[in-house]
């Protein structure tokens, strides 16, 4: 095994041992709000030290093997012996590989639901149109992987598409799948509504927010403005008539979040508490990094929504991850929910950087 890996498990498993004798002993409390991430640390701390035990264990054979091959005269066993060692280096670079990735301590959102935020940005109706081919683009990759999408709140524009559309994302893998979508999406076509032909720029905003449970973001009665107007836009008669829209404001930030599309009051207003404490999720984590490190910065970008970060360009069947310098020319196939080989990639990134940062912080400590 390369000496970095062995360095960075070395404390893997000191840590491992530790939860063990503390499973063990009766010290973990089962009750506690901190019991889930200590399972988890536990389970992934788990895995890694089963593949290492696999890795020594097939270390050892492979230097049977080798043994063997210095004493062993007959030119058919010889043969025999060989490829099963050949065999088992190919599976040792194997695990060595698994390994390699299975040190990424796991993300503290995996696993969670998200709440998506689509915007319009700058381009005029166009933006609102590219909003609403986003949002069905998200809806098509999203049934693809047996996620289950509910609209929670939305805002139709008159010419298409939408001016906002939020949307929760239900599902194992939820989070895991889009958390790299946050950011700004730029598109360049030419508008149906364009006589001229000229290719035309717009941009839409797109935020991934992990949902989180009362326990984790508590927020006071007295911390909230909660106002009650009717709703607006399509919808029939009943869109005018009752005062079901809620408004809310998280008066220590100033954060406002609106949810108009249920006919009940209270179910609107259910859906607006769970875009707050996302939203107060996201902000509160977000100073958290700021405040531990204001130097790395992760090449797959920073979720920020200010980023641009991905160019879907009409004319020449184009899609390019500015983020990550990668191309791909099937827009249309992407447009309808083939996402795969995008995140695929991303994630790859993520990794090898994630992987790249843990050996530079090694050797700080050395």
């Amino acid at each position: 095994m390369v000496d970095y890996l062995e360095r960075l498990i070395e404390p893997l498993i000191k840590r491992y041992k530790f939860l063990e004798s503390e499973f063990s002993s009766g010290n973990i409390d089962y009750s506690s709000p901190d019991y889930f991430q200590i399972n988890k640390e536990y389970k992934w701390l788990e895995k890694i030290i089963n593949l290492n035990n696999e890795y020594n264990q097939l270390m050892d054979n492979i230097n049977e093997l080798k043994d063997m091959l210095k004493i062993e005269k007959d030119d058919e066993m010889l043969s025999l012996i060989q490829s099963e060692l050949s065999e088992k280096e190919k599976k040792l670079l194997e695990i060595e590989e698994g390994i390699k990735y299975s040190i990424i301590p796991p993300d503290p959102n995996e696993g969670k639901n998200i709440i998506v935020e689509i915007r319009a940005g700058a381009g005029g109706d166009e933006a609102g149109i590219f909003a609403g081919d986003l949002f069905r683009m998200y809806n098509m990759f999203c049934e693809s992987k047996g996620l289950i999408v509910e609209i929670i709140d939305s805002n139709p524009e008159e010419a298409g598409g939408y001016k906002e559309i939020v949307f929760g994302v239900k599902g194992e893998n939820a989070y895991g799948l889009l958390k790299f979508e946050s950011g700004v999406h730029r598109v360049q076509r030419v508008p149906k509504t364009e006589a001229a032909g000229r290719i035309h720029t717009s941009t839409v905003t797109v935020a991934v927010l992990p949902e989180v449970g009362e326990t984790e973001v508590k927020i006071l009665p007295d911390e909230i403005k909660v106002e009650t107007t009717r709703s607006q836009g399509a919808g029939g008669q009943h869109v005018n008539k009752t005062e079901s829209a809620v408004k809310i404001t998280h008066l220590p930030t100033g954060i406002i979040v609106h949810c108009q599309d249920e006919r009940s009051q209270h179910k609107n207003r259910e859906k607006a508490m769970r875009i707050l404490r996302a939203k107060l999720k996201e902000l509160y984590d977000r100073q958290k990094k700021d405040e531990i490190d204001t130097k790395r910065k992760n090449q797959v970008g920073s979720g920020e929504r200010s980023e641009k970060i991905r160019t879907y360009n009409y004319p020449q069947n184009r899609v390019t991850d500015h983020r990550i310098n990668f191309t791909v020319y099937n827009l249309d196939q992407v447009m309808n929910g083939y996402l795969d080989e995008i995140i695929e990639k991303l994630n790859l990134v993520e990794r090898e950087e994630i992987i790249k940062d843990l050996i530079e912080r090694q050797k700080v400590n050395i």
